[in-house]
């Protein structure tokens, strides 16, 4: 609207027309004013609306906000417990671990003192068997458990990227909290005490990022989360089996290898109890022989005795006159006499030699069977004492 001015009009004109003419300018100027509070209205109203729909879409983005923080809060919350279980799962392994030494330690042991036995007891028998399945069963339980530390760490590492992000997320949700509420509050009035804020806003110039977007972000966190931690508890699930098995199979293969301990022990005992039990019998034995061999040698002497008086009666009876030395039966019966007698001789040394023989061979078994006593002494000492004292500690419970 456009305002006619006094200048527009000569001077010639008349003071109606001029009167006219501010009457009329007059009216244009009220009618510009009512325009301008009409103007002052409407864009007061319109400011009004846009502030309103402004502070809804803010209480909207707020709840959204809030909306995915407790999502993300309530998935950091289980993953940070599921991290705190597993590094508790990964120090009840690392014991296990640490226990599995102790029995492998042992069973080395017991092997190298099986090794120290005489030759003749360094038999493969059922303890070399069982304790080296033994050995093997707590090696192959330390590589396995060596194996699932490695997993359990590398999914605590994975959890906590999952958690980091969480909290990444968390933080930058936070502060957006925090500045829609601020924006939501925000007044004409209040707006001077930003102005250091605007100073201080470094971040990152806008992503243009779509709702939908913004939030697929916060969903994938969640997803990964939640992928973690479902990985976590299949891993927990089977580190808990693994532990259990382990434990048991281990218990199982010790009680085996303890069994065929006591076995053997019994029966070294029952062997070294036999060859105690033939030792008097052996030295009674060897006196019997020195005895006999003694009553052998005097009856040699006895029938050298007798051996003399018939050869002395035979030389005497040969110093007859010479018609007096007839073969008559004396003669005959001195003569054969001295041939029964030299036989008995003969015989009675053969024997006395026999026994000396047989002596001999007993001594020579009183000496092997001493020293197979000796060896089922020694023999029982590595497994009774040595093996059995070292492996009594060893009690495997469930890790």
């Amino acid at each position: 609207m456009r305002i006619v001015s006094v200048l527009d009009h000569s001077p010639q004109q008349g003071g109606g027309a001029s009167l006219v003419n501010i009457e009329v300018m007059l009216n244009h100027s009220e009618l510009f004013r009512a325009e301008c509070k009409r103007l002052i209205m409407e864009t007061d109203k319109a400011c009004k609306r846009m502030q309103d729909n402004d502070n809804k879409q803010l209480d909207q983005r707020v709840r959204d906000i809030q909306f995915l923080k407790k999502e993300l809060e309530l998935k950091l919350e289980e993953i940070t417990l599921e991290i705190d279980v597993l590094i508790a799962l990964h120090n009840r392994v690392v014991k296990a671990l640490e226990a599995s030494k102790e029995p492998l330690r042992v069973t080395i042991l017991c092997l190298e003192e099986r090794m120290k036995r005489s030759p003749s007891e360094r038999l493969h028998d059922e303890v070399d068997i069982e304790l080296m399945r033994e050995r093997e069963v707590i090696e192959g339980v330390a590589s396995l458990l060596q194996h699932v530390v490695e997993q359990i760490t590398e999914q605590i590492r994975l959890n906590r990227s999952a958690k980091y992000h969480l909290e990444q997320d968390l933080k930058e949700k936070f502060d957006a909290q925090c500045i829609d509420n601020s924006c939501a509050i925000m007044t004409t009035h209040s707006i001077n005490n930003l102005h250091g804020l605007k100073n201080k806003n470094t971040a990152s110039p806008s992503l243009t990022l779509t709702p939908k977007q913004w939030e697929s972000m916060s969903e994938i966190n969640i997803a990964k989360a939640e992928h973690q931690k479902t990985n976590s508890m299949s891993l927990r699930a089977l580190v808990e089996s693994v532990l259990g098995q382990t434990a048991a199979d281990m218990q199982k293969q010790i009680q085996a290898t303890t069994t065929a301990f006591q076995l053997n022990i019994q029966e070294i005992r029952t062997a070294k109890s036999q060859m105690e039990d033939k030792m008097p019998k052996v030295l009674l034995e060897i006196t019997s022989q020195q005895r006999i061999r003694e009553d052998l040698q005097l009856a040699v002497t006895e029938n050298e005795h007798f051996l003399s008086l018939a050869q002395a009666r035979l030389a005497l009876r040969r110093q007859r006159p010479g018609k007096e030395q007839c073969h008559d039966p004396a003669q005959s019966q001195l003569l054969a006499e001295v041939q029964q007698i030299t036989a008995h001789i003969s015989k009675l040394r053969e024997e006395v030699a026999q026994s000396e023989e047989e002596q001999r061979a007993l001594v020579r078994c009183q000496l092997k069977l001493q020293e197979s006593i000796d060896t089922k002494a020694s023999s029982l000492y590595i497994d009774e004492v040595i093996c059995t004292q070292h492996r009594e500690p060893i009690v495997i419970h469930n890790f």
